[in-house]
C-alpha cells in the first residue's frame, strides 16, 4: 500500500474502528485497545500511545482513554 502506514499501524487503525462500532460510536479506552491490539501483536502500551498520537486518533494527555 502506498498510504504510508506501517502493518502495525494498519492493525492499531483497524481495530480501532472495530471497537468503536462495537461500543456504537463511543470512545475507547487506551487499556481496551491494547489489550486487543495484544491479540495481533506486541506492543507496550507507551508505544501504543504515541502511536495514537501519531496517528491523530488520541486528544489529551498520556494515560487518557482515546479519544476523550
Amino acid at each position: 500500500m502506498r498510504d504510508g502506514l506501517t502493518r502495525e499501524e494498519r492493525v492499531v487503525l483497524y481495530v480501532l474502528h472495530e471497537t468503536q462500532k462495537e461500543r456504537r460510536g463511543r470512545n475507547v479506552p487506551t487499556a481496551m485497545l491494547w489489550g486487543r491490539v495484544c491479540e495481533h501483536f506486541y506492543i507496550s502500551p507507551e508505544e501504543l500511545s504515541a502511536m495514537l498520537a501519531r496517528l491523530g486518533a488520541r486528544k489529551g494527555a498520556p494515560g487518557e482513554p482515546a479519544g476523550d
